[in-house]
């Protein structure tokens, strides 16, 4: 049976992040994508996510084949500066990355280990203009393969809808929506259909998605929205597992 919120204002406790333990995506370590731009900044923002409740960051660099040419060696080198500079800051920090599925990933399944999270959760994610390539056979691979899939902010896709989620999620993928999507930071129709993807339970994870200061200034506006609280007690979020 699906909650029902009256459309008269009605006002809700805070509850920080503290709930979750673990952001399981973000843009922390500086000058490898499109997150942190210096170690200055990426320690203002490990302190801000504790902060706002986190003791436990997986932190995800991109990783795109023509973009951002990313590799465990330069990620766990970039990972490693940045501990040494926040070791007065009681939290831990780990690293994982965001996969892009595009043809040159679908061929690395087979011959590379990927960076994961939890019990070999992968996180990917897609185009923002149109459906990978032989989705199917991805997703079937890397499951052959061991990986459980987590799909990275599927609110932010367009061209997918609710049904085409509830058929991922039949097949094994599982959903991480971004924070900021709940107040409206990207759109508002994003936010919209990410209300009509907590409606049906396809919640997971959920992660900042982190990539500067002005959005982790901005996560706090989540404490008091009906639908943070309708995501924390629906029971089925897996971040404080990591």
């Amino acid at each position: 049976m699906g909650w029902f919120f009256s459309t008269s204002k009605k006002e809700f406790d805070s509850i920080d992040f503290s709930i979750l333990k673990t952001d399981m995506h973000s843009h922390l370590l500086p000058n490898l994508d499109d997150g942190s731009s210096s170690i200055e900044d990426s320690i203002i923002l490990v302190n801000q996510l504790n902060k706002l409740g986190f003791d436990n960051l997986i932190t995800t660099p991109h990783i795109m084949s023509d973009y951002y040419k990313n590799t465990p060696d330069t990620i766990n080198k970039a990972l490693d500066k940045l501990k040494s500079e926040i070791s007065e800051i009681n939290i831990k920090v780990s690293a994982a990355a965001e996969y892009y599925v595009d043809y040159e990933f679908k061929q690395d399944i087979k011959k590379k280990k990927f960076l994961t999270f939890g019990e070999n959760f992968i996180l990917v994610e897609f185009s923002f203009i149109s459906k990978p390539i032989k989705l199917k056979e991805i997703i079937f691979d890397l499951q052959v393969n061991g990986y459980t899939v987590v799909l990275a902010h599927p609110e932010r896709y367009s061209y997918l809808s609710v049904r085409d989620l509830l058929l991922l999620k039949e097949r094994g993928v599982l959903m991480q929506i971004n924070l900021l999507s709940i107040i409206g930071y990207y759109s508002e129709s994003v936010k919209n259909k990410l209300k009509r993807i907590i409606d049906h339970n396809l919640v997971s994870f959920v992660g900042t998605d982190c990539h500067n200061i002005h959005q982790a200034n901005l996560l706090h506006k989540c404490f008091t929205d009906p639908y943070w609280h309708k995501l924390v007690n629906s029971g089925k979020l897996l971040n404080c597992q990591l």
